[in-house]
């Protein structure tokens, strides 16, 4: 009777019954080799639902590789005692936006799943991508030596800060 009695409680949460979605768990998650982000779009028409979850994965994957970028870019301020370091770091994060703005090196989606509901005329659709931290970097290399805004001192200060990344992401391959 106790036992009957638990179990109703438990299926009445105020938070309502909880949803196993798509592209979830360590799998979909980045983490020391990996950017990963999914992303959901929901509309009556599955070319929207597909376009909103493509959106939304890409702006996630492009948020944590600015952030990333930023933080490596502060430790560079921080462990740097030459005049320019603050220059450095700001084309450093300027070479990041443009990368952002204009490519994801090396996207691949991982995986999409596409549900249509009935009941309310909608398809929802889900999508994860993710794209390999030392590949970004060497992409970011890449477009250091062609920006014009960038000196030869700034240059190689900024390669050396993605060399040293790099180097942490290859090694996280090797494991």
């Amino acid at each position: 009777m106790f036992a009957l009695l638990f179990l109703a409680a438990c299926s009445n949460s105020p938070m309502g019954k909880k949803v196993r979605e798509p592209f979830r768990g360590n799998a979909y998650e980045s983490n020391n080799r990996f950017f990963r982000a999914t992303g959901k779009g929901e509309s009556s028409q599955d070319n929207i639902a597909r376009g909103k979850a493509d959106i939304e994965a890409k702006a996630v994957l492009a948020g944590q590789v600015n952030t990333t970028m930023k933080q490596v870019a502060d430790q560079y301020l921080g462990q740097t005692e030459n005049a320019d370091a603050a220059d450095v770091a700001d084309k450093f994060q300027s070479l990041v936006r443009e990368v952002m703005n204009t490519d994801l090196a090396d996207l691949r989606k991982i995986g999409e799943q596409k549900y249509f509901n009935e009941k309310e005329n909608k398809y929802t659709v889900f999508i994860a991508y993710e794209i390999k931290k030392n590949a970004m970097l060497r992409f970011m290399k890449k477009q250091a030596k062609v920006d014009k805004t960038v000196n030869e001192r700034q240059r190689a200060l900024i390669e050396k800060i993605i060399d040293e990344e790099l180097e942490k992401a290859d090694a996280a391959d090797v494991e």
